[in-house]
């Protein structure tokens, strides 16, 4: 069943693309170049579904994973019968945010540059600016327009990337990738002090991609609960086997 990875910009979607990228192989695929928050919205819109027709008559031939920078929708139609897998992860909204500013101030390719990016670093833009435009407002709902949390499969939080990428591993890979860590603590929050007003008008700003991510973090704990249960289960299981063989033993001692 293919993997499609959804990269929210700034949520260690380039650690995980190495991971996939490592384990898939000439099966995996980069799908990076839309450039959707780019354009106007009913631009997106009608761009993500017009390559999701093309998408589902093609089909992917013997890719098994692709990954990148893409309104998920594109690939509705491809999976009308569940035979595609959607996957992301999420990391608390003003973090995120104020990740990305820091990335985007530090990397910048004029040749290359997005033109937000381009936007962004030509007209100077305050942190204020960035995280309180319309343009970047609840980047999560944005992505996801016409396409459901609960269509993922998986989605993994940031705060928590080690054990999530175990658990995503194991659970889709049936392996034990090891964690990478790129562009990890480069650009953090640390060399920038903002006061708790600030911090909450942002959330405030943000509020539908905080309710995404606290429903993401309550299906993490009851993933958590219910992973610790069928443990707790396995080892009754076994410490009653156990008891059965040392009971047996006894009485063939007798």
């Amino acid at each position: 069943m293919p993997l499609i990875s959804l990269h929210l910009p700034k949520t260690g979607g380039t650690s995980f693309k190495a991971s996939l990228m490592e384990h898939f192989g000439d099966r995996y695929r980069n799908d990076y170049s839309d450039q959707a928050l780019s354009h106007s919205r009913l631009d997106r819109f009608r761009a993500a579904l017009s390559a999701g027709e093309v998408i589902a008559d093609q089909g992917l031939d013997n890719i098994e994973c692709v990954h990148g920078h893409f309104m998920p929708v594109k690939y509705q139609r491809l999976d009308t019968k569940g035979a595609l897998t959607f996957v992301t992860w999420m990391r608390e909204p003003v973090a995120r945010m104020l990740s990305h500013y820091d990335y985007w101030r530090a990397n910048y390719d004029e040749k290359n540059a997005t033109p937000n990016h381009r936007k962004f670093i030509e007209e100077g833009w305050t942190l204020e600016q960035f995280c309180l435009s319309e343009q970047f407002r609840n980047i999560y709902t944005q992505y996801l327009w016409g396409f459901p949390l609960e269509r993922f499969a998986f989605v993994g939080i940031t705060e928590y990337y080690r054990e999530d990428m175990l658990e995503f591993s194991e659970r889709f890979l049936s392996t034990s990738l090891q964690p990478r860590y790129l562009n990890a603590m480069k650009y953090g929050i640390s060399r920038r002090i903002v006061d708790d007003v600030f911090l909450e008008k942002v959330r405030d700003f943000h509020a539908a991609d905080m309710q995404l991510y606290q429903r993401a973090l309550r299906w993490r704990q009851a993933r958590f609960r219910s992973n610790q249960e069928k443990k707790q289960k396995v080892l009754v299981r076994m410490a009653m086997d156990l008891a059965k063989i040392a009971h047996r033993q006894m009485l063939n001692k007798e």
